[in-house]
């Protein structure tokens, strides 16, 4: 056997070798190999990756673009990558700021409780370094939308206006599902709930990965420190929301259903809601296409003045992927 012959057959060797442990990790840890390669996305859409210091620790942030700011923000258990599918759609004629939470991602704090103070604080780090003078757009999804609502009513001298996306700041208890399953029979149930039922079902593998992420990851670190969250539940406060408000929600949330918004919208003074048919929990990445399109269409015509009607679920939104 030649010298080249033996090389070639060592590359084989090697790649086939090195597709086995891809797949074994993509099986063991489907979450962090979706996640990993949404930042990537992200880094291919122009954005850099850069880290904040904070009073909790280095926020990391990606940022990109030139224009008004508009600054994403992901749910619980989530991170940056929760964007990388809208970022390119969103990014023309903007600066995209895309955070990782406190305690999510490459963010600190690693270890610990993770309680409402830290989230802000992290965020308030992120905004002052990135936006000190500007008035930003702040669009949250879930965990995000709470933030969002928060650091609004605080600041709202520094906010256009927030987006609040399958999520805010009212209490609100999902009665028979958990964001922290024991088991893949309550996992199904939870991710079913975030789900439009015509999307494509999640495979059990990734379920186990939910499982295994709910009882050590930044899920389980925010419900160590619930008993401190009381406070920033703004039941019958959202009046003192001064900044015009978005609501876009995919109409399918379970979870966190439309009633939940249109107790929102009962509260805010200066509100729209914009319902997307087909789309759950998490519309940017279960229907990126209509999404992009609902959230592009509002951010580009005058925020609400006054609390507006919903737009019902029957209007056509284009660009729907279930």
């Amino acid at each position: 056997m030649t010298r080249s012959v033996k090389l070639l057959l060592a590359a084989v060797l090697f790649l086939v070798l090195a597709g086995i442990v891809v797949f074994l990790i993509a099986r063991m840890r489907p979450l962090a190999m979706y996640a990993a390669s949404g930042r990537r996305a992200l880094l291919s859409a122009g954005l850099t990756k850069t880290a904040v210091p904070s009073p909790a620790g280095p926020q990391t942030v990606f940022r990109g673009g030139s224009g008004p700011v508009l600054v994403l923000l992901h749910g619980a258990g989530d991170q940056a990558a929760a964007w990388s599918i809208v970022a390119p759609k969103l990014l023309p004629g903007r600066t995209l700021v895309v955070p990782d939470l406190a305690g999510h991602g490459d963010s600190a704090p690693e270890k610990g409780p993770l309680a409402v103070e830290t989230l802000l604080a992290g965020l308030s780090a992120v905004l002052d370094e990135v936006a000190p003078k500007e008035r930003v757009t702040i669009v949250g999804n879930s965990l995000g939308a709470w933030l969002a609502t928060l650091w609004a009513k605080d600041h709202p001298e520094r906010v256009e206006r927030i987006v609040l996306v399958n999520g805010g700041p009212l209490k609100h208890v999902a009665e028979g599902l958990t964001l922290q399953p024991k088991d893949r029979a309550e996992a199904r149930k939870a991710v079913d709930a975030l789900r439009d039922p015509g999307s494509i079902r999640v495979p059990d593998f990734v379920l186990d990965d939910v499982v295994r992420l709910a009882a050590t990851g930044p899920i389980a670190r925010l419900a160590a420190a619930s008993d401190g969250m009381e406070r920033f539940v703004l039941d019958g406060r959202l009046g003192e929301v001064k900044v015009p408000v978005e609501i876009v929600w995919g109409a399918s949330d379970r979870m966190m259903p439309l009633s939940y918004a249109e107790r929102m919208r009962a509260e805010l003074p200066r509100v729209r809601l914009t319902q997307l048919p087909r789309c759950g929990h998490v519309p940017q990445q279960e229907c990126p296409a209509a999404f992009a399109e609902a959230l592009g269409r509002l951010l580009a015509g005058p925020p609400p003045e006054a609390a507006q009607e919903a737009v019902p679920p029957a209007v056509p939104v284009p660009g729907v992927a279930p």
